[in-house]
């Protein structure tokens, strides 16, 4: 695949980018250069290779999932001005 200077222009408005008639024969060059690079990765035979997240294994260290309530309910009304059965007691606000 290669990419000429109209396509530049078209992928640069598509872009919103503006570019001189100058930068879109030199990005034309540059982009044949990189098109050209990821060609050459499609020669690469890659079967049996299974797909990588990481170039190194990471293991995360995985909790059981349960619902609880965390068990923090008197660490967390503890500085509450007034509480009662681990609630918080606020003022009525509608009459």
């Amino acid at each position: 695949m290669s990419v000429d200077t109209d396509t530049v222009k078209r992928v640069a408005h598509l872009a919103r980018i503006k570019v001189s008639e100058e930068d879109a024969t030199r990005m034309t060059g540059e982009l044949n250069a990189i098109l050209g690079f990821v060609e050459q990765l499609d020669e690469v035979n890659i079967d049996g290779v299974e797909p990588l997240n990481s170039v190194v294994e990471q293991t995360m260290k995985k909790r059981p999932d349960g619902v609880t309530d965390g068990n923090k309910a008197r660490d967390i009304i503890a500085n509450a001005p007034a509480s009662e059965d681990n609630f918080f007691i606020v003022p009525k606000v509608v009459e």
